[in-house]
């Protein structure tokens, strides 16, 4: 039995769009919250959901940890991270480099850009209480 070649032709595109779409970068964000000290050796913790545009998302815990001039304690509520170089939610789990400067006193923003091979993460977020330095480590993503 031989099928017309439009209905192939149709066939055939149905089964190439999932394909191509996944090929493609998603847009990933992180939502979260995390709060820590620091004294020469900086500690963060916190928690919080990447979403992605194609549909998925996933519970997050946060950590900031690292080490150099630096001395507060302090809170980022609402932070936003944005994702680049992403094909899939999986790929935003991992260690990122990190390497910040920052002051603040009471309230304060922070903004921070962070690598892991081809994906990039840019964090921006206010926060509460007071931070002076500058600081290298590492940030780190992991399933909750």
């Amino acid at each position: 039995m031989r099928f017309p070649r439009i209905l192939v032709a149709g066939l055939l595109a149905l089964a190439v769009a999932p394909a191509a779409q996944a090929a493609g970068d998603v847009d990933c964000k992180l939502h979260f919250t995390m709060s820590g000290w620091s004294a020469f050796y900086k500690t963060q913790q916190g928690s919080g959901t990447i979403t992605c545009d194609n549909g998925t998302s996933m519970p997050v815990k946060i950590s900031a940890k690292g080490g150099g001039i630096t001395f507060g304690k302090s809170r980022i509520e609402d932070g936003v991270g944005e994702f680049s170089g992403v094909h899939s939610i999986r790929e935003t789990l991992s260690t990122y480099a990190a390497a910040e400067a920052h002051a603040g006193a009471v309230k304060s923003s922070k903004a921070q850009v962070m690598t892991k091979g081809e994906v990039s993460l840019a964090l921006a977020g206010t926060g509460k209480g007071w931070d002076i330095g500058v600081a290298f480590g590492k940030f780190v993503i992991e399933p909750r």
